[in-house]
């Protein structure tokens, strides 16, 4: 896969850990001269101190301290990166822009989000609408199976769908 998209970003079927994919990348930006990478991951891996494990003293007293490499999980990366990018889309919110290279390269390392298509199908197949007073008690079954996958307003907007279209 010679595509330069395809060279960077993760999935959970390569096999890698996500920080290990991370350490890869920030070695093929490094050398690669690739700018916008480099410091993109950089950022992300700048957030790690902030992951936390609660900690008790010997005196009692109950505080944290930063993961070692070993205790950090991909669903801790992933919680980094998911911030990072809500950050930036309030911030191109607030300059008018739909988009930006700083957002499509730290939306490389999540995971796919469910498509409109997708949630539709799911809800059509394992939720009775017909049963419930209204297409938003459904929101919790939906987004407990989809989990981050899925933006709760897209699964809103497919319920109401769902709901005008069978009434």
């Amino acid at each position: 896969m010679s595509d330069e998209t395809r060279d960077y970003g993760w999935d959970a079927g390569l096999g890698l850990t996500l920080l290990a994919k991370l350490r890869e990348d920030l070695k093929t930006a490094t050398r690669g001269r690739d700018e916008l990478r480099k410091n993109t991951i950089r950022i992300i891996m700048g957030e790690f101190p902030k992951l936390t494990v609660p900690i008790t003293l010997e005196s009692g007293k109950k505080t944290t301290r930063p993961k070692r490499p070993e205790e950090i999980t991909d669903s801790d990366i992933l919680g980094v990166i998911r911030g990072l990018v809500k950050s930036e889309r309030y911030t191109l919110e607030l300059k008018k822009e739909a988009s930006s290279p700083y957002l499509a390269a730290l939306e490389s390392y999540l995971p796919a989000m469910a498509s409109r298509e997708t949630i539709a199908a799911w809800v059509t197949a394992n939720v009775d609408l017909s049963k419930l007073k209204g297409p938003m008690q459904a929101m919790g079954p939906v987004m407990k199976h989809f989990g981050q996958q899925a933006d709760g307003t897209l699964v809103r907007a497919v319920l109401e769908e769902l709901t005008k279209a069978r009434g």
